[in-house]
């Protein structure tokens, strides 16, 4: 091996890397001793509001198959819940959801689709979620999450791959199993029951799944999605509250109302940013 090649594995090569960030992997927080023994805690979404809606008709099987399972299960009902932007967010039904979110350690969405995609009630579900933090929690980050779909006619992908893409937007553990329901309408008996078959399975294989990485990740979930970007945008913004305000003073003498303006820009393109618990988002 030639010194040249030597050099780029010395760790001499990563000069943009601030050592204080970096922080080597700790297995002790990958495998901790102490694991959580409770029932995991999942919450299902629907995204349909008619009287017989498959999608919901999916989850309450989905919780069956989870509580068979040994896990906890909480169904929201969307019917109430105002649009985005639309109502505060001490609103009683974003309140709710909110509320179970924080509790759960893993989810289910499952939406028809509608025009190729998601539901609008679906999405005013995962709207409603805010991704700053709520009390200093995260409501999403960490969290499992599994994704269904149905469709009146045959069998497609679209909505399961954009729900795939909010979970990642959302920084939860999207499962890689997913479930499509192809006729949703023949797939449910009179009793409103899922039919035994390859879709049926299909939904089984995806609630074992759910509960595996949950019982998995959920006691080091917080580890797991810990970031080293974020570590360094912490120490930058530490940097600026400590140092800023005397280096203004000292060397520009911009005064007071100036320094304000400059430290809470107004978004360029965006909104105008709010306090993390408002709910208000762009």
């Amino acid at each position: 091996m030639t010194e040249a090649t030597t050099g780029a594995t010395t760790g001499t090569t990563t000069p943009n890397i601030l050592d204080e960030s970096l922080h080597p992997i700790d297995e002790s927080k990958l495998f901790p001793a102490e694991r959580a023994t409770h029932k995991p805690r999942i919450l299902l979404l629907y995204g349909s509001l008619r009287q017989r809606s498959f999608s919901r008709l999916m989850v309450e099987e989905a919780a069956r198959i989870l509580e068979r399972l040994g896990c906890e299960t909480r169904v929201f009902n969307p019917s109430g819940l105002p649009l985005p932007d639309d109502a505060e967010a001490d609103h009683p039904k974003v309140q709710e959801l909110r509320d179970l979110v924080m509790w759960s350690e893993g989810m289910v969405w499952c939406s028809p689709e509608r025009h190729g995609a998601m539901t609008g009630i679906m999405k005013t579900q995962i709207d409603w979620i805010p991704l700053a933090p709520i009390g200093g929690i995260r409501p999403t980050q960490g969290k499992t999450l599994a994704i269904m779909q149905v469709e009146g006619g045959s069998q497609s992908f679209n909505t399961v791959n954009q729900l795939r893409i909010l979970g990642r937007w959302m920084r939860l553990i999207t499962i890689p199993n997913q479930s499509s329901v192809a006729k949703a309408w023949d797939e449910f008996d009179g009793d409103d029951r899922m039919k035994p078959g390859p879709f049926y399975n299909r939904v089984v294989d995806v609630m074992e799944e759910l509960t595996k990485f949950t019982l998995l990740t959920r006691s080091q979930a917080g580890y797991l999605v810990d970031r080293y970007s974020e570590r360094v945008e912490s120490l930058e913004k530490l940097s600026q509250r400590v140092n800023m305000p005397k280096a203004v003073a000292a060397e520009t003498a911009v005064p007071a109302a100036k320094v304000e303006v400059a430290e809470n820009p107004k978004a360029s393109s965006c909104c105008t940013p709010k306090p993390a618990t408002s709910g208000k988002c762009c």
